[in-house]
């Protein structure tokens, strides 16, 4: 028995320096790999440098361990036991980079245990599902904010009213005894066929083309009007 237990906690494998080379060598090309997608996956303000070379740092670091582990036992709950300890405390600005974290890990499982086959495969597929839906972006969102009297309230609900063609949607109604404040929820298509429709009526009629903002400020007694765009890039 005890012979049986020395054996299998010994039983690490023996890579010949051509097997390590290849396998570490294979992790750096897909490694490119995920920083090529990333970097075209990744636009404007929401990319980080520094996350995509650590992305690229990781696969090759994990395909490391993975060959170092082999089939070793002892050294596999080692491992285990030193990475308990390690805490990670890095913010994800974009659900799409825990995708890229898997898939760094999984490129260096495979690259350390030699299926190089299975690494080029899947890596194909994710770069393609990610090339084609990894621009996909949220529709942005637009608020449009107005602090004023509150015996303006009728007032400013009528303007917002007969602005756009269709309601916008009432978010946040806040009062106190004097003021109010409205938010409201509009689309940029709202805003851009809104304009659009005030610009050929500002044609129609021979006058200056007027925007909500305009409007709104001609009610009297208004704190500010602010317009607020959300997109993907703000968290």
């Amino acid at each position: 028995m005890d012979k049986y237990l020395s054996e299998l906690i010994n039983s690490g494998g023996s890579l010949t320096l051509e097997d390590v080379f290849m396998r570490i060598v294979f992790s750096m090309i897909m490694g490119l790999v995920v920083y090529i997608s990333y970097r075209m996956t990744h636009m404007g303000s929401v990319y980080s440098k520094k996350f995509n070379i650590t992305l690229y740092s990781l696969t090759v670091l994990t395909a490391t361990v993975m060959t170092v582990i082999g089939n070793n036992i002892a050294l596999s709950l080692g491992m285990v036991g030193a990475l308990s300890i390690i805490r990670f405390r890095t913010s994800i600005k974009d659900s799409r980079d825990t995708i890229y974290i898997f898939w760094t890990i999984i490129i260096g499982i495979c690259s350390g245990v030699g299926d190089f086959l299975v690494g080029t495969i899947g890596s194909a597929a994710v770069f393609i599902v990610l090339l084609i839906f990894g621009n996909v972006k949220n529709n942005e969102r637009v608020l449009l904010i107005i602090r004023a009297d509150r015996s303006k309230d009728n007032e400013i609900r009528s303007v917002v009213f007969h602005y756009f063609e269709k309601a916008p949607q009432l978010k946040v109604h806040d009062t106190t005894e004097l003021k109010s404040e409205f938010i409201y929820e509009l689309t940029k298509e709202m805003i851009e066929k809104a304009n659009k429709n005030e610009i050929n009526k500002a044609i129609k009629e021979n006058r200056e083309n007027k925007e909500i903002t305009d409007y709104l400020y001609e009610v009297g007694n208004i704190d500010y009007v602010n317009i607020v765009m959300q997109n993907d890039e703000i968290v």
